[in-house]
């Protein structure tokens, strides 16, 4: 008699009952676990921790080379030949120049060849620490311009390249508060610099505070390191990976990775681009010739090194509240007005009309160290906005370069800077910062920063014409 309809049922919901053998072959066939949750979790909080941490060996001699050419110009016979202000100050300018110049090439580089990017930090912590130890057998400023404004900067570049990429592939909803934390730990490492190489300096004298320095750079490396891992490799339900995911799978052979300049076809892109250069080739005027502005107002001499303390000590928090206003759904092009106007405004009115004060410009230098501090952390709107307008979009490439821009401005500075101070054609009175030789520097760094927010003039022009 056949067998009733029910018992079939039970006998199939219930393998193996019968006494017949269970498929074994059934748990292998389950699922992988999830991958570690992006933007939260400890993991991501974990990465996020290094990327902070190693900004002060990235970015600590750099921001505090303004001592060292301060200690190699008062102290005769510390280099050879007693070189010019200019050659000494080349150093500096060629380790600026050269870390973010090279960042387009670096992240092309690591998008094209994912497999490199573990060789990255291990590279840049020896070029780092070993540069800065050979620099203490230098004499002349040839072999420090080779030696630290070079070697020393692609070491650099390359930790930071590699823990940016890294970032970027933890953190794609929150990347306002990723990259604000970053920035922060830039801005916190530039504010204690300063004062600790001063000392150093004064203490053990140039060759030993180097070799001080590369056992530092060392130590403070190793440990970011180990925190900075790639965020395994998933696919979202429709089976296409993200280009973090595919840099991390293909990264596991020695295969190329997809590199793709889409971005470059939106023009969106190049105005915000050009509001970021317009800007950095102002934005280092204060921190540059402020102490110089203190002494010639005759300031006492620590009153300078002191304005730069406060300009990165401001930025910390500047970076990162700035940061987080890109995650709030504000447009890009308003989160970048409210740091321009926000760093021009002080610019104009308080070290312009009142200059002469010394508790004027320290408001002056809390509030442009906060509003301009923060113009970086900006770039997360931009990558928001890019990743809206195209998902496939590599934000960690157009990251890169945002930070070339950033160089090509911090360049033209330079010169730009040099030539402003030849030339005062202003008659106000004595009472203002623009009386003093100073003063076409004042009205060129306002007006730079407020065409940071060229992208926002753009839209706002364009809405205008449409309504003639």
């Amino acid at each position: 008699m056949a067998p009733e309809p029910e018992t079939e049922l039970r006998e199939l919901a219930a393998p193996g009952t019968d006494g017949s053998a269970v498929d074994q072959t059934a748990p292998s066939l389950a699922a992988p676990p999830p991958p570690p949750p992006a933007d939260r979790g400890r993991s991501a909080y974990l990465v996020l921790l290094g990327c902070v941490l190693i900004q002060a060996p990235i970015w600590g001699y750099s921001l505090a080379f303004g001592i060292f050419q301060e200690y190699y110009a008062t102290t005769p016979g510390s280099l050879a030949g007693d070189p010019s202000p200019g050659a000494v100050a080349s150093i500096g300018t060629s380790q600026t120049g050269v870390l973010y110049l090279m960042m387009p090439a670096s992240f092309t580089l690591l998008a094209g060849y994912p497999w490199l990017r573990p060789y990255c930090g291990p590279a840049g912590l020896v070029l780092t620490a070993g540069c800065l130890a050979a620099s203490s057998f230098a004499s002349t400023a040839r072999q420090l311009i080779g030696l630290q404004g070079v070697l020393h900067a692609v070491g650099c570049g390359l930790l930071f390249s590699a823990a940016s990429v890294c970032l970027d592939e933890w953190f794609a909803e929150r990347k306002g508060l990723a990259y604000g934390a970053m920035w922060s730990g830039k801005s916190g490492a530039g504010a204690g610099m300063p004062f600790l190489t001063s000392a150093l300096l004064s203490r053990y004298g140039a060759r030993s505070t180097l070799r001080i320095y590369a056992v530092a750079s060392a130590l403070l490396t190793i440990p970011p390191l180990f925190l900075m891992r790639p965020r395994p490799s998933t696919t979202d339900e429709t089976g296409t990976a993200t280009p973090g995911e595919r840099r991390e799978s293909t990264g596991r052979g020695r295969g190329r990775g997809r590199v793709s300049f889409s971005f470059a076809r939106h023009s969106v892109f190049w105005i915000l681009q050009w509001g970021n250069i317009l800007q950095s080739m102002g934005y280092l005027m204060p921190s540059t010739y402020l102490a110089s502005y203190a002494n010639a107002l005759g300031f006492p001499s620590v009153t300078g090194p002191i304005f730069l303390a406060l300009i990165s000590l401001a930025s910390v928090p500047g970076s990162l509240l700035i940061g987080l206003l890109n995650d709030t759904g504000l447009a890009a092009t308003t989160v970048i007005l409210i740091s321009s106007l926000g760093s021009a405004l002080p610019v104009f009115l308080l070290w312009g009309l009142g200059g002469h004060q010394i508790g004027v410009l320290v408001v002056f230098t809390l509030m442009y160290g906060f509003f301009a501090g923060g113009f970086s952390s900006t770039w997360s709107g931009i990558l928001h906005e890019m990743k809206r307008r195209d998902s496939t979009i590599d934000t960690s490439l157009i990251f890169g370069m945002l930070l070339g821009g950033r160089g090509v401005g911090f360049v033209l500075s330079g010169p730009v800077g040099g030539a402003l101070l030849e030339t005062n054609h202003f008659n106000a009175g004595d009472f203002t910062g623009y009386a003093t030789q100073y003063g076409p520097m004042i009205v060129y760094t306002g007006l730079t920063a407020t065409l940071g927010a060229w992208g926002w003039f753009w839209t706002m022009g364009k809405r205008a014409m449409r309504a003639l």
